[in-house]
């Protein structure tokens, strides 16, 4: 059984992204202080630049620190910490403890439509010999299905694509999407964060509630 280690962070670890308004020095201080706190190799820190698609690709120690073109990462080296930035699109984290496997997924509406978290799955099973009954599933905070409105032509796709319960007039459930999609490939591990970062004043960035707002983040690594 392979360590891991997995946290989602908070407005007070400050934002982590550099594509909001904010300056590079500031983003560099927080991700050093956030590398500090949580005892990893900032030289060893993936992320993304994601764009609401569904590639997902699978990272060694050789890869490039910032991988382009993409919403998802895999990897079954140990020390290279992976990280997922949003702001109400749903970080998702994946792990198998048998294999020391895990993964990175931004979720966010277009990836969810485009079922990013069923071909994270199948990677990880093509790739790595992962089974299904091994591989545990974080949806992290996000925006929920009491605040995710949309126009009716999306909310109509979505009872179309997924089903009618996945939709509320013209509110939709991506987190209830991405469960529904997990489940389909044989995953019943899978943990719900319930908070939702629009309405529930709890300390997470939300573009929905401000659009200069920065980017929290999803974390994991195998140890």
């Amino acid at each position: 059984m392979k360590k891991m280690f997995y946290t989602f962070t908070t407005t007070t670890d400050g934002n982590l992204a550099y594509h909001v308004p904010d300056t590079k020095e500031n983003v560099d201080k927080n991700r050093k202080e956030l590398a500090t706190k949580y005892n990893f190799d900032l030289e060893n820190l993936i992320y993304m630049n994601q764009v609401h698609g569904n590639n997902v690709e699978i990272i060694t120690k050789d890869s490039p620190r910032l991988i382009d073109s993409c919403d998802g990462i895999i990897t079954n080296e140990k020390n290279l910490t992976l990280m997922v930035m949003v702001a109400d699109c749903i970080p998702i984290l994946y792990m198998d403890k048998i294999k020391g496997v895990v993964a990175a997924v931004h979720a966010g509406r277009n990836s969810t439509f485009q079922r990013i978290a069923e071909i994270t799955v199948q990677k990880m099973i093509e790739e790595f010999d992962c089974n299904v009954k091994d591989i545990e599933v974080i949806l992290g905070p996000s925006i929920q299905k009491c605040c995710y409105e949309v126009n009716l032509e999306l909310a109509n796709i979505v009872k179309e694509s997924f089903g009618e319960e996945f939709v509320d007039g013209r509110l939709i459930d991506l987190q209830g999407i991405n469960k529904m999609l997990l489940n389909e490939q044989g995953i019943s591990n899978i943990s719900i964060y319930n908070t939702c970062t629009k309405c529930s004043n709890e300390p997470y960035f939300s573009f929905r509630k401000d659009k200069n707002c920065g980017r929290f983040a999803g974390l994991i690594s195998v140890l």
